[in-house]
């Protein structure tokens, strides 16, 4: 196998591949990079037996062939090269040479008879929709998975196909972060959960562009994300997702809109009182025309008015600043309005448009 492509078209390439090699494995050959040069061009294939990526390389090919090499090794050598043309060269005993200007590098490829391919998943339901918008909703929810495995279903997100609009959900017990994405023609109705790690792993391959598609296959095991030049394949967690429209409501007894950058920013500073792991909340006092934030801790204490519009009942309630601040920095509006029942029911930041929701379970406090 020979090739040469150019550092930038290679290290491109290699960051997308790298992102489905695994940390820890039992299996030596999923730590390595699978080149294939053929009529077809050249591909690169990584899989860690729960996402496959397969992208395909702006590359001249020379001869053909098939090398596994370990995949931070190749990733690093690339990385270091010089900004010109590189030559990848594997002989009949795998010997791999790259060669770029005057430096010369060799190290040991493996055969890929022993590497798990991407499997061939039946294409029975489609949406597409811009990378744009699939960045931006992933970004939006990603924050909102659980951290542990203790329940499968919260690591996933919840990718649901309703009358043209795909609803992405995540939750981990302690909140709910839920965006909506209209969606173009016709669409079949899907309601699958997607683990968190892909979709993140996703969210840093896509361009962001609005002009970039992106179509997604859906099946009963299976999620396939078509872009450009990159095909990603990920199994789906099985079971059954939660019930999230009985958990929102549309009820409530105090309405409060604020400024969304001065609430985000007063949090903010009141979580210089608050360590790391620290469950000490916020305190919110909620008068007509103004919204009290208070916090005390060993540390320090702090007090801080905001002028708002409030409809509704006063009212007193405790937030993990965190779960608050994760839900306002990805709210794109000027202002947001809280929707609230009393002090032990959760709170809901949601826009009138319905394109997001966003729950947050209160925290008891003393005084």
């Amino acid at each position: 196998m020979k090739f040469t492509a150019m550092k930038a078209e290679l290290l491109s390439a290699v960051n997308v591949a790298i992102r489905a090699v695994p940390a820890h494995t039992t299996m030596p050959i999923l730590y390595c990079i699978l080149m294939e040069a053929s009529g077809r061009g050249l591909t690169f294939t990584t899989n860690d037996m729960e996402m496959g990526i397969e992208t395909h390389v702006n590359a001249s090919i020379e001869e053909e062939g098939i090398v596994a090499v370990e995949a931070k090794i190749f990733s690093d050598i690339v990385r270091k090269l010089p900004d010109e043309m590189i030559t990848v060269e594997a002989d009949e005993n795998l010997a791999v040479n790259i060669r770029c200007g005057k430096t010369k590098f060799a190290i040991g490829g493996q055969s890929g008879d022993d590497f798990s391919y991407l499997p061939n998943v039946e294409r029975e339901t489609e949406i597409e929709l811009s990378q744009f918008s699939l960045k931006n909703v992933i970004q939006e929810t990603i924050f909102s998975i659980a951290g542990n495995e203790n329940n499968k279903i919260m690591t996933g997100e919840l990718f649901d196909v309703r009358e043209n609009v795909l609803r992405v959900v995540a939750l981990d017990g302690h909140r709910i972060a839920m965006r909506r994405v209209p969606l173009e023609g016709e669409n079949e109705p899907v309601r699958v959960i997607v683990p968190g790690k892909t979709l993140s792993e996703i969210g840093k391959i896509l361009t962001g562009e609005i002009d970039d598609r992106v179509r997604i296959f859906f099946t009963r095991n299976h999620m396939v994300f078509e872009m450009e030049k990159t095909r990603i394949v990920t199994r789906l967690i099985e079971g059954e997702y939660f019930n999230v429209d009985q958990m929102i409501s549309s009820d409530y007894e105090t309405k409060v809109t604020v400024n969304r950058t001065s609430f985000l920013s007063c949090i903010d500073r009141a979580t210089l009182f608050v360590k790391e792991g620290d469950k000490k909340p916020i305190i919110i006092d909620i008068e007509d025309g103004y919204l009290r934030l208070s916090i005390e801790s060993p540390l320090g204490s702090m007090d801080e008015e905001l002028d708002v519009e409030k409809e509704g009942r006063d009212l007193t309630i405790g937030f993990n600043p965190r779960f608050m601040i994760d839900a306002l920095r990805v709210i794109d509006d000027e202002n947001v309005t809280l929707y609230l029942v009393n002090p032990k029911a959760p709170c809901f930041i949601r826009d009138e448009a319905g394109s997001y929701t966003y729950l947050i379970l209160p925290v008891n406090f003393s005084r």
